[in-house]
């Protein structure tokens, strides 16, 4: 399926304005902002992907607010939240997020996750599968082996962590270059800013480190995946452009799982909610939104992993049935 850009306004009078909170979980300062009034309809989390925080959603958050509460984190070691001394394996990311989901006063979320959050959000399902009611995964990590030539060059043990602090606020005005005429320039001003933080450069070698090596991306969701008794509904949204994690990924989950939704955003790159922020919204909404969903059920049945794998793990490491 195949996106073209939509006319939808937005109506800033008709938005309330968002609102900053923080909350410690398992000793980590987390910073969200919420936009929209908490009524009785699930909320929709936003999570953003690596080097990245809540602006990301600046264009998005708005849109999805009228009639939804939205929560948009600040992942650890991003953003306005802290920065530990921290594994930041796929794992403790998960595990952190799933505690503070527990402290919100919701039975259940809508979890959109682009890119890193979207491996996260695949990963909550290893042991938050009833918080979780329905899924929205951009362009995600998680789902093959191919990444970007640059992620797995920042693979390389030890040089971005001790020497690449310096060179993070230029890294991401570097990174953000394509999209000079999509963002304002305070977004990428502010952004620089918060990677210019001491711990960020820790923060992303550690999670590159856990989730790529030079072969390419360690997880593997589908040779998982059997292991999550009810899949919740799952849409994937992709642009045909990005050249950081190929559009391939998205179409091979559609051929593992069925009943997977996915919409193809003709002409957008990696970062497909800055290329085209409304028709994002959009396909984000008719997800959360839809009335029904065919019944998921995978296709693919991998052998249970070793013990010592961990969920998500090495792909290397299971062979698929």
């Amino acid at each position: 399926m195949s996106v073209q850009p939509l006319t939808l306004p937005l109506l800033p009078s008709l938005v309330a304005a968002p609102r900053h909170s923080f909350s410690v979980v398992d000793g980590v300062r987390l910073h969200w902002v919420e936009y929209g009034d908490p009524c009785s309809r699930t909320p929709v989390v936003l999570l953003h992907g690596l080097n990245d925080s809540h602006l990301t959603w600046r264009q998005i958050a708005p849109l999805l607010s009228r009639g939804r509460h939205v929560l948009a984190l600040d992942l650890p070691g991003h953003g306005l939240s802290d920065r530990p001394d921290a594994s930041y394996e796929l794992t403790w990311y998960a595990r952190i997020l799933a505690r503070w989901l527990d402290t919100l006063a919701a039975p259940a979320v809508d979890l959109v996750g682009h890119s890193l959050g979207g491996g996260i959000a695949l990963a909550l399902l290893a042991d938050r599968r009833p918080s979780i009611r329905r899924l929205v995964l951009a362009a995600p990590g998680g789902l093959g082996r191919e990444v970007s030539f640059i992620l797995r060059l920042a693979s390389i043990p030890g040089v971005v962590e001790h020497f690449g602090q310096p060179f993070m606020s230029i890294g991401t005005r570097l990174a953000l270059n394509g999209w000079r005429e999509k963002l304002p320039d305070r977004h990428i001003a502010e952004l620089s800013a918060m990677n210019a933080t001491r711990g960020t450069a820790r923060a992303f070698a550690r999670t590159v480190r856990d989730l790529i090596d030079w072969r390419g991306q360690r997880h593997s969701f589908l040779r998982r995946a059997h292991e999550v008794a009810d899949l919740p509904p799952i849409a994937v949204l992709w642009g045909d452009r990005d050249s950081i994690i190929p559009i391939a990924h998205g179409r091979a989950l559609v051929e593992g799982i069925d009943g997977v939704r996915f919409t193809e955003f003709a002409g957008c790159g990696h970062y497909l909610h800055h290329d085209d922020p409304q028709a994002f919204a959009q396909g984000v909404r008719d997800a959360v939104d839809a009335l029904s969903w065919p019944p998921m059920r995978l296709r693919i049945v991998a052998q249970p992993a070793p013990r010592t794998t961990a969920w998500l793990g090495d792909p290397q490491s299971v062979r698929a049935g």
